[in-house]
């Protein structure tokens, strides 16, 4: 690259954990949005908060480890790990404070006119309420608890990470003389073995803590007063109300709930780890006892009980968090799901038939007439599934591979791998134990994969392998076969619902051989020295991409038309931004499609003024990779699983591969193309960082999520028709067309 250091300098870059807050405020957009239905709003503020855990449990911890070893190394926007950690909280506490003045403001009276409401304290209940949650604490609620005091005997427990929990004062009740005098005895024995002298007149005072249960319900339904209307309250309400209960022999002087946020980011020695299974357990338990790096109370709080609390969890002032409102805001994905309310909700949309199969036909005879294009979840994940289900009951198949990342509690291609096993073929599973907060669900799954006789394998050495890859070798008339699937997502039935990714059924040869050097390489046995088709990290991938955005950098020099268009997740890599502002510079238009973090800087004069990014944020969380390189006409158009981030390109095994079917092509760079026209639910970068909502009324409004849902349902109608047509992504008919405007 010519002259990086132009394009490198600090100001043009935005901070990675700064840009990320900036996108948990377009998601709080969506809970503030109107023309959405009430209890979608209530989804959305859940997913702030619960995204602004994980954020705190990985991200802010990890620069808090910085800190205290003394590393002050700037990131590409200039910014140590200090400083970081400074600015992250002040734009915290101020999206804190935004969650709670869209829940208290603007989700609470919606939801009390829809005559839903929730008790926000135990002393707004009325009497008939009072008795019923009374009764609800002593049959349900409180045989579960278990109260732990703290005093010179008794050392403040641990609170476990994410945990809701009750904190209270309490003083010892003297009812009678006798009672009196066994006080007395009791502090004067206390002091003694505390080596402390009481105080004349002095008032013992203890501090108490009670786990709210999260095998209960968090919220309960309680008599309401009006007819035909809903009335809850949350659980740590009717603990408190209930608090004299739990401590009989005490006044209670206070009561809050409180909430702690640990540091979970995993530090694995694999090079030293002999079992790097166990290594990964052992780790998972540390979880629990990590320094604490976030303290959640109520902003009216007492403050000898925040004392307490702050300086037994060494918690700094900064990271206290006073809050208006209910801790932990996650409940409300439950509750957005309240039954009988469907009308608040938008419909829920059903995945439709892959437009390429018939779903007669068997699934391998289909993929060796032409490639097989998937788009999720507009188009039902089941051929993914099926894909294996198949090859593990088919006597041809000789062997099956697969990477897996993250996979459902209940998975289907689990147990079809086991099955196959069983069934005598030769399965060879990638497990990636590293997939942060899923590595316990993948211990299980590996240890139920290597009892159905498959050879797992636990990955790389300091690499994560997030790749989509499955290859099945089968036996045919003409000699072996190898048939793949790659996809941009992991290999979860669940979340495929919910998620927008792409995928590729393909028994191209070259593919083939391709997918066959991945898992000799996964499998520790070769490294091939060239790849026909595919590009993977962390050796080859990075050259890829930047040989192909400088080579439209060298088309715009001599003036030819350059264009670059490109889909992902998260925007990060200094390398691959410096190549994009030189492609800019040099006049190739550029327009990214950018969900969540983006450190690049649009409008810079003479830099990025061709560049334009926007984020999509809508009912379904985008998800694919897609990339897009004009090539002088010669269009390339890619599929993958990683983003352009430094993790991906240098520290994880990533699959890029190209769609090089005709037809299939065409369809990705449609699928592109009306992202970029999406005026509903696209925000597009401003020079100065900010985000402006495209919103459009009117006949010109395209939300690109319903686009493709509609899209898919008239190609499924229109098959109804003539049902044995694979529609290989024809044109719209001018009454399809009619149908999606």
């Amino acid at each position: 690259m010519a002259n990086k250091s132009i394009y490198s300098k600090p100001e043009y870059f935005y901070n990675r954990e700064l840009s990320w807050i900036l996108f948990n405020y377009r998601v709080l957009e969506e809970a503030k949005d109107k023309e959405i239905p009430l209890l979608d709003r209530l989804k959305f503020l859940s997913i702030t908060a619960s995204n602004l855990d994980e954020f705190f449990m990985v991200r802010v911890a990890s620069l808090k480890d910085m800190v205290q070893v003394n590393y002050t190394k700037k990131d590409i926007s200039g910014m140590t790990p200090q400083m970081q950690l400074n600015a992250i909280n002040k734009q915290t506490h101020e999206l804190v404070k935004e969650q709670y003045d869209t829940y208290n403001k603007l989700l609470l009276p919606s939801l009390l006119k829809e005559k839903i409401h929730i008790i926000d304290h135990h002393e707004d209940l009325n009497r008939q309420q009072a008795q019923y949650i009374d009764h609800y604490f002593q049959s349900e609620v409180y045989p579960v608890l278990t109260p732990m005091a703290v005093d010179s005997s008794r050392p403040f427990p641990l609170i476990r990470n994410k945990s809701l929990n009750i904190g209270a004062l309490l003083k010892t009740k003297a009812h009678n003389k006798d009672d009196e005098i066994k006080g007395q005895f009791r502090e004067l024995y206390m002091a003694h073995n505390s080596g402390k002298k009481k105080k004349k007149n002095h008032v013992d005072i203890d501090f108490a803590t009670v786990q709210v249960p999260s095998v209960l319900p968090r919220f309960v339904e309680i008599p309401s007063e009006e007819e035909e209307a809903k009335t809850f309250i949350l659980l740590e309400q009717i603990i408190e109300k209930n608090i004299n209960k739990i401590f009989l022999n005490y006044e209670v002087l206070s009561v809050f709930p409180y909430r702690v946020m640990r540091n979970s980011d995993l530090t694995i020695e694999e090079d030293e780890a002999a079992d790097l299974l166990m290594e990964i357990e052992r780790q998972l338990k540390k979880r629990q006892w990590g320094e604490a790096i976030r303290l959640e109370v109520e902003d009216s709080i007492d403050e000898r009980l925040l004392r307490t609390l702050k300086e037994n969890l060494c918690i700094k002032e900064e990271d206290i968090f006073k809050i208006n409102g209910p801790l932990d805001l996650t409940f409300l994905m439950k509750l957005s799901g309240l039954s009988g309310y469907d009308h608040l909700r938008s419909k829920k949309y059903t995945p439709q038939p892959a437009k390429q199969l018939n779903g007669e036909e068997h699934l391998f005879a289909q993929i060796r007439e032409h490639d097989i294009l998937l788009h999720h979840p507009y188009e039902t994940f089941d051929p993914v599934v099926d894909f294996v289900r198949q090859a593990s009951q088919d006597a041809n198949v000789l062997a099956i591979k697969q990477t897996l990342y993250r996979v459902s509690s209940n998975s289907p291609i689990i147990s079809s791998l086991a099955e196959a096993a069983e069934n005598g073929k030769q399965v060879t599973v990638l497990v990636e134990l590293k997939a942060r907060f899923d590595e316990e669900n993948n211990i299980n799954w590996a240890r139920k994969l290597e009892k159905a006789g498959c050879h797992v394998l636990y990955g790389l050495v300091g690499l994560k392998t997030h790749s989509k890859i499955t290859l099945v070798v089968r036996k045919e008339e003409d000699g072996i076969r190898r048939y793949v699937h790659l996809g941009t997502g992991n290999y979860n039935d669940s979340t495929a619902k919910l998620y927008t990714d792409m995928g590729l059924l393909t028994c191209q040869k070259t593919i083939g051989e391709d997918a066959t050097a991945i898992f000799n390489m996964l499998s520790g046995y070769s490294e091939p020295a060239v790849w026909n088709k595919l590009s993977v990290a962390p050796i080859w991938l990075r050259d890829h991409f930047i040989r192909m955005i400088n080579r439209e950098r060298d088309f715009a020099k001599a003036g030819k038309k350059a264009f670059i268009k490109a889909k992902m997740n998260s925007l990060c890599d200094s390398g691959i931004i410096c190549a994009l502002y030189e492609a800019s510079a040099a006049g190739v238009k550029i327009d990214l499609v950018v969900r969540g973090i983006c450190s690049l800087k649009v409008g810079i004069p003479g830099i990025s003024e061709n560049i334009t990014v926007r984020s999509i944020v809508g009912d379904f969380l985008e998800h694919s990779r897609i990339f897009y390189f004009h090539n002088n006409g010669f269009e390339e158009v890619y599929l993958g699983s990683a983003d352009w981030m430094p993790r991906n390109l240098d520290k994880r095994v990533e699959i890029l591969f190209p769609i090089e079917d005709a037809a299939l092509k065409d369809e990705v760079i449609h699928i592109l193309d009306i992202q970029l026209k999406d005026n509903v639910k696209a925000r597009e970068m401003q020079a100065d960082g900010t985000y402006y909502r495209l919103k459009c009324r009117g006949k010109n409004k395209l939300n690109s999520q319903q686009y493709f849902c509609r899209e898919a349902i008239t190609v499924t109608e229109s098959r109804k028709h003539t049902p044995h047509s694979t529609r290989r992504f024809e044109p719209l008919t001018h009454e399809e067309e009619d149908i999606l405007s």
